[in-house]
C-alpha cells in the first residue's frame, strides 16, 4: 500500500498538508480494500522479506 499511494514521501511541505495527504491516502486504501472485500476477493496479505524473495528466485 505504501508504494501505491507514495505515502513514504510527502508530496507537500508543512504538517497540515502532509496530514491531509495521509488522510486521503488512507481513505483510498480503505476504499480499495472494501471493494475487494465486497467483490469476494480479499487482497493478498502475504508478505515476504527481500531475502525470502531472493532465495525463491535463486532456488528456481
Amino acid at each position: 500500500a505504501l508504494d501505491v499511494t507514495g505515502i513514504r514521501r510527502a508530496r507537500y511541505r508543512g504538517l497540515p498538508k502532509v496530514r491531509l495527504q495521509h488522510a486521503f491516502s488512507a481513505t483510498a486504501i480503505n476504499i480499495v480494500r472494501l471493494d475487494a472485500h465486497w467483490a469476494g476477493q480479499p487482497l493478498d496479505r502475504s508478505r515476504s522479506s527481500h531475502l525470502t524473495r531472493l532465495s525463491y528466485k535463486l532456488a528456481s
